[in-house]
Formats: C-alpha cells, sequence, structure tokens
C-alpha cells in the first residue's frame, strides 16, 4: 500500500491519495475544491495535482471519502465523482450537523437532512473495500458530531481529531461540537496498536518548522502536547474549552459548512445562472 500526501498552503490542508499497488485501486481523502473569497472564484487546480498522481499510478477509484464536513475548505468529492466515478463517503451522522446547518443558513424544508446527496453514510465499524484496500471507519466526535476515523491497512487517518504531537487537538466549539466527546475519541485512538501510523488532515507548522503529517499512536499517546495517555478527563476538557474560547473562526467556515454538507456540491444557480452563497449575520 502507498499513501501520496497532497498540501494546500492556503488552508494547511493534508489531502490524501491510497493506493493498493496490486490492484491499482486507490481511495482519496479529504481533498479540497480551491476558492478565493476575495472573487468568489473557486478552482480545481487541487484536485487537479490528486488527479495527475491517479493517473499514473491507478486504475479505479471507487470512493473519495471526508472524515467530516469541514469549516476550513471547500470538499473537493465532486471532481472525483464525476472524473472517476468515485462514490462520495462520510460518516452517518452527517444528517446532525446538516440539520443544524440547514437551520442556521436557512436552507428551506426541502434541503436534506438524511444524508443526501453523499452515496454512502458509514456508521461506526462499517468497512468498504476497494481492490486490496479495506476502509474501516471508527467514528471519533468532538470537532464535530459526525467525524470519521479511516483506518486503512496500518494507517489512520484521523481528521481533525488529532495533529501532530507538537501542536495537538482539533477544537471543540462548533455547533455539535464536544471537548467531552473529543476526549473519548482519543481514548478510543490510544488503546489502539502503537505502532499505527497517523496521518493528520491540517499541519500549522508551529514554530515554522517543516511540514509534518504522520506520527504514531504511540508518539501520540506519549507526547501530544494536548493530551497524552495521562491526561485526565478533566484536565482536558478545561484547556480545550479555555483555548477555543480564545479562537476566531476559520476564516472560510461560513462559505465552506454550507458547501460541505451538500458533499462538495455548490448551491445551484438561481434564474440569472449565477449561484450564491449565504453568509449569516450576528450569529458567531
Amino acid at each position: 500500500m502507498k499513501v501520496q500526501h497532497f498540501f494546500d498552503e492556503r488552508t494547511s490542508t493534508l489531502s490524501y491519495a491510497v493506493l493498493d499497488e496490486r490492484s491499482r485501486s486507490a481511495v482519496v481523502v479529504d481533498p479540497v475544491l480551491d476558492f478565493e473569497p476575495r472573487n468568489g472564484r473557486t478552482s480545481e487546480a487541487s484536485c487537479e495535482a490528486v488527479a495527475r498522481w491517479l493517473d499514473r499510478h491507478a486504475d479505479a477509484v471507487p470512493f473519495v471519502l471526508d472524515t467530516h464536513a469541514h469549516a476550513d475548505h471547500f470538499s473537493g468529492l465532486p471532481f472525483f465523482r464525476t472524473r472517476y466515478g468515485a462514490r462520495t463517503v462520510i460518516g452517518s451522522r452527517i444528517a446532525r450537523v446538516q440539520e443544524t446547518f440547514r437551520d442556521l443558513y436557512g436552507l428551506g424544508g426541502d434541503f436534506p437532512i438524511d444524508g443526501r446527496p453523499f452515496d454512502v453514510l458509514l456508521e461506526d465499524g462499517e468497512a468498504l473495500e476497494a481492490g486490496g484496500l479495506r476502509v474501516e471507519a471508527m467514528h471519533t466526535p468532538g470537532h464535530t458530531p459526525a467525524c470519521m476515523t479511516y483506518r486503512i491497512g496500518d494507517t489512520l487517518f484521523v481528521g481533525d481529531t488529532l495533529f501532530m504531537p507538537d501542536y495537538g487537538t482539533a477544537r471543540c466549539d462548533f455547533p455539535g461540537g464536544s471537548a467531552e466527546a473529543m476526549y473519548e475519541s482519543i481514548q478510543r485512538l490510544y488503546a489502539l496498536p502503537a505502532e499505527l501510523r497517523v496521518y493528520t488532515c491540517h499541519d500549522y507548522r508551529p514554530r515554522g518548522r517543516a511540514l509534518r503529517f504522520v506520527s504514531t499512536i504511540g508518539e501520540e499517546r506519549r507526547s501530544n502536547i494536548q493530551i497524552t495517555a495521562e491526561t485526565s478527563r478533566g484536565e482536558f476538557v478545561a484547556m480545550r474549552e479555555k483555548r477555543d474560547a480564545s479562537l476566531p473562526l476559520p476564516d472560510l467556515m461560513l462559505a465552506a459548512i454550507q458547501v460541505n454538507v451538500r458533499a462538495g456540491l455548490l448551491p445551484k444557480p438561481s434564474k440569472s445562472g449565477i449561484a450564491y452563497l449565504k453568509i449569516p449575520l450576528n450569529v458567531f
């Protein structure tokens, strides 16, 4: 199995292509659709970079997965669905996130809150087969109520649950987030074998260090600066809630969430042929 990373400098996001070299079947995890807020333009440049690699190495891309509804970038799921026929995948509790943001954005009673338009909704413990790859889903809420970790062989794609040990964990103050749930999710991860590799969805390169995106469960348990194996629930929750209260919203959150709960699909154009995003005022 081969894992290829792709780094989006603007949002500090890691996307991954995971290839079974024997069957030449691949899956994509957390792809990015580029968005420039100053002029409201989207671009598929980041998706195209992944596609160029896939076109060289893979014969089939049956699935493209999001670990959660991202708040800091637009999801590139539709690109891979169109280009390769990949089925779009997320955790089943995305329905709860859809309901929360349908009401917040005033998207109307016909906006789906049952997981559509994602193609596959995974429950905790379910698995997908993609050639020689087996993708196992592990529900790890906290950052959002719908976060999934995907285990493929000896690798874990943890989304925003864990970052590199020198950075810590993700925030838990978005609607439906919970520091207590994050603590429990990390305990589940820390109970896994120490040698499992941990691939993160972001690296913010503290103190200007070079890009890093792979650790192990053992390294996280020993040296994560916010939660080691010895950290108590109370200590973690108090730290996380205090830190979250000081953080600004991600720059693209209000634009990105309404796209990402639609499986990355942009809003339907109006009669003029122009699509519009909604920005809730005086809410956050």
